[in-house]
């Protein structure tokens, strides 16, 4: 396994950090939680993307941040692994949930 990078130092108590964490995580205004929502709910992922009519930059963002660990890092991420197998590889979510907590046993 690979060295990930160095984050720079910062408290998860922050109030931006945190205030951010809590509205992606629980507010009905979040894009990401809404979109998130939708694909729980058993919509696909071109019918909650076609529905929002906004952006929800997790679903890029997954792509992403997959993209440049396998590339560079190779950390083991199992909830990213989850997240995107469900948005990218269309995993019934409930398995891939299953799945990645059967890696934290």
């Amino acid at each position: 396994m690979g060295d990930g990078p160095t984050p720079p130092p910062r408290q998860i108590c922050d109030s931006v950090y945190l205030g951010d964490l809590l509205v992606t995580a629980y507010s009905r205004f979040s894009r990401n939680h809404n979109f998130g929502s939708m694909i729980g709910k058993g919509y696909s992922v071109k019918a909650a993307r076609m529905e929002m009519e906004q952006t929800a930059e997790g679903y890029y963002g997954a792509k992403c941040i997959t993209d440049i660990n396998d590339e560079r890092y190779g950390v083991d991420m199992p909830i990213l692994n989850a997240v995107y197998k469900i948005l990218y590889h269309n995993a019934s979510a409930s398995k891939a949930v299953k799945e990645m907590a059967a890696t934290f046993s």
